[in-house]
């Protein structure tokens, strides 16, 4: 079955989380719980990738992350983030939040998280990743910092 979306972890702490795991995998050291997070994490981004309502991920939307994560890039528009769970029925069962794009068909993974247990302020304590930077700029970092700072005629922005 070809996969309709592409998954992306977000820069910096999923990447890491995930490069990390992945090694750990490689090597053979992987603990029963990391073991266990992994399978979790495959099989979610799996059905994610196929279908993002998929009905066992139960996703909505998290109208507080929504607005925390707007903030954090500085985007114009509200840039909707998603709660999708990892498992169900379980003492502080896993959600993986996650947003579209940056690209077409692309969802970024922002973070991997136990269920909230104060509901009162349930996710603002949850860091969000950003989006990955993608590769062919990856050399022109420098730019792209650089362009964000200064206006369209090169002059630094006050």
């Amino acid at each position: 079955m070809e996969l309709s979306f592409t998954i992306r972890p977000g820069a910096p702490q999923i990447e890491e989380w995930y490069k990390n795991l992945v090694q750990k995998a490689k090597n053979g050291t992987l603990s029963t719980d990391e073991e266990e997070l992994l399978e979790l994490y495959l099989k979610t981004i799996r059905f994610l990738s196929q279908d993002p309502r998929h009905p066992s991920l139960h996703t909505h939307e998290i109208e507080s992350l929504t607005t925390i994560f707007t903030k954090m890039i500085g985007a114009t528009s509200p840039v909707k983030v998603f709660e999708a769970y990892m498992e169900n029925q379980t003492p502080g069962a896993r959600r993986l939040f996650w947003t579209y794009g940056p690209g077409r068909r692309e969802i970024t993974v922002l973070a991997i998280e136990h269920h909230p247990e104060n509901r009162k302020a349930a996710y603002e304590s949850i860091k969000l990743s950003v989006f990955p930077m993608p590769k062919n700029l990856s050399e022109q970092s420098g730019k792209v910092i650089k362009s964000s700072t200064q206006n369209r005629h090169g002059k630094k922005r006050k």
